[in-house]
């Protein structure tokens, strides 16, 4: 049965570029987290990418084929820990925290500006194509909110409205 809990590890966060630098909380808005940037926004970020979510496993599974990869440095705003991530696909909604509400809607595709956190700069090793189940994800925010590291993590039904922010959530 797959893990369908987890919790924060942690949270980054930049002016635009690689690495993210690690935070212990965040407001999180429909445009992601607060105070973070994206030098390509054609790419990434804007609601459909306003978060990217990465699994600390991963990260250390990478880091044992010998991989210099750290939370934050391949451009994730959320670190999770817990999670049966190859479980996740497009659609899944997480709730984090007590408030924030996201939906998976992509993965992250990689790109030469994570090369650094890879050996021989082999940045493709995330690839969802190369190595399905061990990407980034990419998730709109369907409810704002705080976010704090340590906070749990968990794996919900969509509600059929989203609610306003006012509105506490019932699962």
């Amino acid at each position: 049965m797959p893990f369908t809990s987890g919790h924060i590890f942690s949270l980054q966060r930049s002016g635009g570029g690689v690495p993210k630098t690690m935070i212990a909380d965040a407001v999180v808005s429909e445009t992601g987290l607060e105070g973070d940037a994206q030098r390509d926004r054609r790419n990434h970020g804007g609601p459909e990418r306003a978060l990217c979510l990465f699994s600390l496993e991963e990260i250390l599974a990478l880091q044992t084929e010998g991989h210099p990869i750290y939370p934050g440095s391949t451009g994730e705003n959320v670190t999770i820990s817990g999670l049966d991530w190859p479980t996740l696909h497009l659609g899944t909604c997480l709730l984090l925290g007590d408030d924030v509400l996201i939906q998976i809607s992509s993965f992250t595709a990689p790109c030469k500006n994570i090369a650094g956190s890879f050996h021989d700069g082999e940045f493709k090793r995330i690839s969802e194509k190369v190595h399905p189940g061990e990407s980034r994800l990419y998730a709109r925010v369907l409810r704002g909110g705080i976010l704090r590291v340590g906070q749990p993590v968990r794996v919900v039904e969509r509600p059929v409205e989203v609610p306003r922010a006012d509105t506490p959530l019932r699962y």
